[in-house]
């Protein structure tokens, strides 16, 4: 494809109606070739119902690939840019709401960023905001001490604050709509992060200057890269983050063009817009499905595109950080939150006015969390079929003396399963092809390393899929059955698990995947290989979680923060050392590298 300006009319439709056409190739053929496949021995109802169920579940896997190769094979229009000398006469303030976070790490990086403005020269005022919706009054403590270190510190006085609400309404979005509320008036522009964000100085000036040089950009979003990942699930997840997302994310932004996305944090809103237009509802009903808006940013995003104002992704732009779970129960806690608020996005769907692309992307929220549900529901009719499946007649002809045996039609399994297989491994190889090429790959410690690690990943992430595939299933269920998950505390630090821990986290996870293989077994044998991928993790749960929240520590899947850390991670683990080795220091501090031996100084940053 040739260059695709996101936002342009004619170009953005042909581009949505190309993503969606290959998609729908991909899910009718799979459909085609596998009533072809059941047709050899007589088609019944069972096998049109695994048809239509192959449909959906490939239509989504060939959406996903779709998006990965607009990314590899299109480039975005250069956003409306000023003169890098341009002076900053936006007010700007920098929002970190916080719940029952490390304050010292918290903190830390927050005098993190203010130094790596200052060292921009740009002299800009930028003020910072601490949004406590802290529930445990000993953590509480320790912000308003932590706070007042920050302070002097940085010499912040009439620069920094903090306040902490009484209720915490509405969790994030309501702790965002208060301060909006209270003291929005004061600012053009809010820089809102979360309590693990980190954001170089330079990028934050450069996202304020593409605002002021686009009077109808109402929210600039960055991609997050995560950091500081030690265990091997956490250095897969931040590998992803950094090696194939920005490919995924131009894709992402080059179907969305004026209308997002927004993921909550590291993006830059326009106060005007974002008071005008942002106003949360309270959802009619209980939760899970009533009550207030969980995964608020999708609908912030859809507000602002209905009120005129561009949503925008620039994936050029860097220095955007965050940190990530360090273990598959704690990443299966803070989906199972993200599942209750895309399920809730069925009840806001169909509001009024809303553009047709933001309903499109509401669609596919939900579609992310229930397509697992056709991927389950077609392994149990397959195990089901040789049941229900009437018996072979082997003389359908009255009076014809020779039997007639069925077609085998196994090269339309084949088929079907390469063609499945392919979207889900081509794309990310593809991206590690274009990085040996384009010379991206070097940052990720060369060519061959970067392939290496590519092929580690899809590895990886094969064994954990059906682990984590269960964990969401689960949190479908939970929510259809009426169950609120709530606002868990995100784990920081160390993600380490021991076997009892993950045994009680997962053992309904090995029961499934003995009684699939039993069933598989028992019931349709000839399948029994082709499960063995999914039923094996599903058994060694446990051993799988324990062992991948362990340290990961290898040259493969290295990220390029790690060869070379970006400077505002230098810059925190300089404050933090200051703060938290100074004799006066309690060495009982969470993220204190003093009470830690040498080779872990930073091991809870």
């Amino acid at each position: 494809m040739g260059l695709v300006a996101a936002g342009h009319g004619g170009a953005l439709a042909r581009l949505r109606l190309t993503a969606i056409s290959l998609s729908l190739l991909a899910g009718v053929t799979a459909f085609l070739l596998f009533l072809q496949f059941g047709a050899a021995d007589g088609l019944d109802a069972l096998d049109v119902v695994r048809a239509v169920l192959i449909l959906i579940s490939t239509l989504w896997l060939a959406w996903g690939a779709v998006g990965g190769l607009i990314g590899l094979t299109t480039r975005a229009k250069a956003p409306p840019r000023a003169r890098p000398d341009t002076a900053i006469s936006a007010r700007v303030v920098i929002l970190m709401p916080v719940y029952n976070e490390d304050p010292v790490a918290t903190f830390s990086r927050v005098a993190a960023m203010d130094a790596s403005l200052a060292a921009t020269g740009v002299g800009a005022d930028f003020h910072f905001a601490v949004l406590s919706d802290t529930r445990n009054e000993a953590i509480a403590q320790r912000e308003a001490q932590w706070f007042a270190r920050l302070v002097q510190d940085r010499a912040g006085l009439g620069r920094f604050f903090y306040r902490r609400r009484a209720q915490n309404t509405g969790k994030k979005a309501g702790n965002i709509e208060d301060f909006i509320q209270r003291s929005g008036a004061a600012y053009d522009f809010a820089l809102i992060l979360d309590a693990d964000s980190l954001m170089e100085g330079a990028t934050i000036v450069e996202m304020v200057r593409r605002m002021q040089a686009e009077p109808r950009l109402g929210l600039l979003q960055t991609l997050p890269r995560v950091i500081r990942a030690r265990s091997r699930f956490g250095r897969a997840m931040q590998f992803s983050a950094s090696f194939f997302s920005p490919v995924f994310a131009r894709g992402l932004a080059m179907l969305q063009g004026e209308t997002g996305p927004f993921w909550g944090h590291n993006a830059l809103v326009r106060i005007t817009a974002f008071a005008e237009c942002c106003g949360l509802p309270e959802l009619t009903g209980k939760p899970p499905f009533g009550g207030h808006v969980m995964s608020h940013d999708y609908v912030e995003a859809a507000l602002l595109a209905r009120g005129g104002w561009v949503v925008r992704l620039d994936d050029d732009l860097g220095g955007s950080y965050e940190e990530g779970p360090e273990n598959i129960v704690d990443h299966a806690k803070r989906d199972r939150r993200w599942c209750q608020g895309n399920l809730q996005h069925g009840k806001i769907i169909t509001g009024p006015g809303l553009r047709g692309w933001s309903r499109f992307v509401f669609a596919q929220g939900i579609m992310a969390y229930i397509a697992p549900l056709f991927w389950l529901g077609f392994i149990l009719a397959s195990i089901t079929a040789p049941l229900l499946a009437p018996p072979l007649d082997y003389f359908p002809e009255p009076y014809w003396p020779f039997p007639v045996f069925p077609r085998n039609e196994a090269s339309k399994a084949i088929s079907l399963a390469i063609g499945v297989f392919g979207l889900l491994l081509l794309p990310k190889l593809l991206v590690a092809l274009k990085a040996a090429v384009d010379g991206r790959a070097r940052g990720f410690g060369g060519a061959g390393l970067a392939f290496g690690s590519t092929l580690a990943e899809l590895a990886f992430s094969s064994v954990t899929a059906p682990i984590l595939l269960l964990f969401a299933t689960r949190s479908v269920f939970q929510v259809l059955m009426g169950r609120d998950g709530g606002w868990p505390t995100n784990n920081r630090g160390d993600g380490q698990l021991a076997l009892p821990e993950a045994w009680a986290a997962s053992h309904w996870i090995v029961t499934i995947g003995l009684t699939g293989l039993g069933a598989t077994w028992a019931f349709a044998p000839m399948l029994l290989l082709w499960l063995l991928p999914v039923g094996i993790p599903m058994v060694l749960a446990p051993l799988v979680i324990v062992w991948s929240s362990r340290d990961g520590g290898s040259r493969l899947m290295g990220v390029p923060t790690e060869y070379a850390p970006a400077p505002v991670m230098d810059l925190q683990d300089q404050i933090l050392t200051r703060w938290t080795c100074a004799p006066d220091t309690p060495a009982a501090e969470p993220s204190s590298p003093c009470a830690l031996p040498p080779e872990a100084a930073f091991a809870h940053v």
